[in-house]
């Protein structure tokens, strides 16, 4: 009983680490075509503003994580202004480019804030079973995810914005043709992403340590996920960071983290091989073969 718990608790912080940290880069790369090498780094540019918010200005904790989102997004726009606009179209630049505001994000904040930040309380308490106990914050953050997949679900389904995000995937030309503002879409979905990826380091302050070095390590989840996810951004991460989020609790409940890690790139590699466009390229596949069945 004990170790089932164990395995779900794992399993559930594996979910939503893996879809908070992936789903802003699964838009951008998704919508634009843009392989943001410094996704981790907007990561922890919303982890160190959840901090400077709760330490530096006294802030409630939900309030600094509301300004790590804005502080994101806002320097998402002007990145996509000043940097990314310039690459549309040309993918290997669009990496040079991002690799290099990485480093200079990573080492910029080392230098401005030290090698380490105070820690964020975690809200909520915990929960005992036994001899062990679990923060309630750690469930907590798999609602929460599961959230902002219903919420980028709902974005680009239900709003104009999702409506013209889409003509632009599918035929950025004829969309322009017929009015769709397409740079300003990329602007307006660079934006999002970005906020994303400060919401995932706001929400992931309080359970991990913030560091410059942090974004390293969610931009290999997050492009992990992306991966195994295939085309679509909703269907493929929540399908992803479940089946990835599982692997990476028994493995680690069993075997330790750094199994763990290991097993979840194997993964990605035996998806890659057998399955070029991911868990949604599957579904669809036998969705249509059952659609021709049927008839």
């Amino acid at each position: 009983m004990v170790n089932g718990l164990n395995l779900a608790f794992q399993y559930l912080q594996g979910f939503s680490v893996l879809v908070l940290a992936a789903v802003g880069l699964a838009i951008i790369f998704g919508i634009m075509g843009v392989i943001n090498l410094a996704h981790g780094e907007f990561i922890m540019v919303g982890a160190y503003a959840t901090v400077f918010g709760y330490h530096d200005l006294g802030l409630p904790l939900v309030a600094s994580m509301a300004l790590a989102v804005g502080v994101t997004a806002a320097f998402g726009m002007v990145v996509e202004r000043l940097l990314i606009k310039r690459t549309y179209g040309r993918l290997f630049d669009s990496m040079v480019v991002t690799l290099g505001l990485s480093l200079v994000l990573s080492q910029g904040m080392l230098v401005l804030r030290g090698t380490s930040e105070p820690s964020v309380p975690t809200p909520f308490g915990t929960i005992s079973y036994g001899a062990f106990s679990q923060s309630v914050y750690r469930v907590a953050l798999a609602l929460a995810a599961v959230a902002v997949l219903v919420g980028v679900y709902w974005l680009f389904t239900r709003t104009e914005y999702g409506i013209r995000a889409r003509a632009t995937i599918q035929d950025e030309g004829t969309a322009r043709a017929l009015g769709v503002r397409t740079e300003r879409v990329y602007s307006t979905t660079f934006a999002i992403g970005s906020a994303l990826a400060g919401l995932a380091g706001a929400l992931l302050a309080p359970i991990v340590s913030v560091t410059p070095t942090m974004g390293g390590t969610y931009l290999v989840k997050s492009f992990v996920v992306v991966v195994v996810g295939g085309p679509s951004v909703v269907l493929g991460t929540g399908l992803s960071g479940g089946l990835l989020g599982a692997v990476d609790a028994v493995v680690t409940n069993v075997y330790g983290q750094t199994a763990g890690s290991i097993v979840l790139l194997v993964v990605t590699v035996v998806v890659i091989r057998f399955f070029q466009d991911g868990v949604t390229g599957f579904t669809d596949r036998v969705r249509d073969r059952l659609a021709r069945e049927g008839t």
